[in-house]
């Protein structure tokens, strides 16, 4: 654990939320000196304490664990000239486009946009863009490939555990990012994506899917501990209410990292219908 800085996690949530030592300590039941320790890195939470103290911090026990291990993950993929994912959009951009076509300045947030393919891709089709990661890098490079193109597209670092939107949009993309999430939280983040999509809008999202015959891809990183696979036809049931447009599951191969194997997506392209 000690390459994690469970303790800087801990400390930055906590002073996000406007919590002293004191009163995070009285919500755990132990002293404000166990949580100095924590955040001097001196000592770690016990493991039984971990899930009482993510909710306290409204984030995750993965947040908790394994921020700093996934960063630097990802990085690491994105500190190349060439593009990790290459520069080719998601299939299911096109398929967005079909839906609400570029006809007039639709407003679209990319959620963990990596080295900003699909972003870039969409402003050039003339949609205001919006999009964040996690990664330094990839948003260094996704600033750059927008400045190539010649295209604005408002890039920003943040941390899907850390943000949700404050404004609406037309539509809201994410694709290959939500397998971070624990399954508690899926509800509450998806409830946020549908409460800030305008009348009419659509979400456009993929997860990846757990299938038994299926084996895991090991990741240089060790962060296939840390993805939280879907199981088939969650992400439909949080959007039983929308009109689908798409909804649909596949296996497919995929050769990232350099290692080929399989995975299960489901995907799902849902429309926010006002009532009458």
């Amino acid at each position: 654990m000690e390459n994690l800085k469970t303790g800087e996690v801990i400390c930055k949530r906590r002073k996000e939320l406007g919590v002293t030592q004191n009163q995070l300590a009285k919500s755990l039941g132990i002293s404000f000196q166990a949580v100095s320790k924590w955040e001097n890195n001196s000592a770690y939470p016990d493991i039984e304490m971990l899930p009482k103290l993510a909710a306290i911090l409204h984030t995750t026990v993965d947040a908790l664990l394994g921020y700093e291990s996934v960063v630097t993950d990802y990085d690491r993929r994105y500190s190349t000239e060439e593009y990790y994912w290459g520069l080719m959009p998601n299939r299911i951009c096109y398929d967005i486009m079909k839906i609400l076509p570029p006809v007039k300045p639709y407003r679209i947030l990319d959620i963990g946009c990596g080295e900003g393919k699909d972003a870039v891709f969409f402003a050039k089709c003339g949609y205001i863009v919006t999009a964040f990661d996690i990664s330094e890098q990839g948003i260094e490079k996704a600033k750059r490939l927008a400045e190539y193109n010649k295209v604005d597209v408002n890039f920003f670092k943040a941390d899907l555990f850390d943000y949700r939107p404050n404004t609406e949009y037309d539509i809201i993309f994410s694709s290959g990012v939500f397998h971070f999430i624990q399954q508690t939280e899926r509800k509450e983040l998806c409830d946020s994506l549908k409460m800030h999509t305008v009348n009419n809008g659509i979400n456009a999202l993929n997860v990846f899917i757990e299938k038994p015959f299926i084996k895991r891809a090991k990741d240089s990183a060790g962060n296939e501990k840390k993805r939280n696979l879907w199981y088939s036809g969650e992400l439909f049931e949080y959007y039983h209410d929308w009109l689908f447009h798409i909804c649909k599951e596949e296996i497919f191969d995929c050769n990232s990292g350099g290692i080929p194997h399989k995975h299960c997506m489901d995907t799902i392209i849902a429309q926010k219908i006002e009532e009458e």
